[in-house]
């Protein structure tokens, strides 16, 4: 995208018609709710989120049953059905919990802003695990070809937690898998950056398998680190008088017209006599 989405009826405005959708005083606007056939009520596909605990869905259905749906969702309607822009947990939950229709808000909406509805409705109202909480801040600076700053400023979150936040992008298939499925928490996983693939594993599986803390996490990466700082820096010492013997030293003595043989970090001269040695000796000193 060659430049950017306008900011005035574009991305800042749908968050304060999210807003407005939520805020509305139900009691006061009854006419704005329907109780919809939940059967006539399809997913958006542009929704961000993937994983859904089961067991919190079943708690959900419960609270529902007992109390009904405090929250209604909120849906737009399509070639006589509806597709879901907000409150997919409930609508799961409502069907879990054996009722045959729901509470809902039908929106009017332009259908170009479905994506953007769906990615806004969850980073303002759902618990986004924290890789998808980073898809759709990703997804949302792409779209409208916007900086973090500028995300930052729209959505009302800090500019350093959505930068440390796209960050868990980086991270291996097998640690964003454990993010997501709640196993490993964020404040580990952004310890994890900047680490090779085998060394970030073998840190996930040691915060998993001792149970570390976040602290003592950044303690261990912290020490991984340094040892293999120090192990680079030995090793380029190492090559650095390598190629030093091997190079320099070596191609300065052929010049003098000895007989140089190589052998490890070795230099051994070959003298056919003691004249030689004592050549050799002048012309050194």
């Amino acid at each position: 995208m060659s430049s950017k989405k306008a900011l005035g009826r574009g991305l800042g405005a749908i968050f304060e018609d999210v807003e407005e959708a939520y805020s509305q005083d139900i009691k006061n606007s009854a006419d704005l709710i329907r109780e919809i056939d939940v059967d006539k009520i399809h997913p958006n596909p542009f929704q961000p989120r993937k994983y859904f605990n089961e067991s919190a869905i079943k708690e959900l259905a419960e609270s529902i049953k007992k109390h009904g749906l405090l929250q209604p969702i909120i849906i737009v309607e399509k070639d006589d059905e509806y597709m879901l822009l907000a409150g997919e947990r409930r609508l799961r939950a409502t069907k879990e919990a054996g009722l045959s229709t729901i509470r809902a808000i039908v929106a009017d909406y332009e259908s170009d802003n479905l994506r953007e509805l769906a990615l806004i409705e969850n980073i303002q109202r759902e618990d986004l695990n924290p890789i998808e909480l980073a898809i759709a801040y990703k997804e949302l600076i792409e779209e409208y070809n916007i900086t973090q700053e500028e995300l930052s400023e729209i959505i009302k979150k800090s500019r350093t937690q959505i930068t440390n936040t796209l960050r868990l992008l980086n991270l291996s298939e097998y640690t964003q898998k454990l993010l997501t499925e709640g196993k490993l928490s964020q404040g580990h996983a952004k310890t994890l950056v900047g680490l090779d693939m085998s060394d970030e594993k073998m840190v996930v599986d040691t915060v998993l398998g001792q149970k570390l803390s976040v602290r003592e996490t950044e303690k261990l990466v912290k020490n991984l680190k340094k040892l293999k700082s120090n192990k680079n820096t030995k090793k380029k010492i190492k090559t650095s008088k390598k190629s030093l013997d091997l190079s320099e030293i070596e191609e300065k003595l052929k010049k003098l017209g000895l007989c140089i043989k190589v052998k490890s970090d070795s230099l051994i001269i070959k003298f056919e006599d003691h004249e030689s040695i004592r050549k050799f000796l002048k012309k050194i000193t």
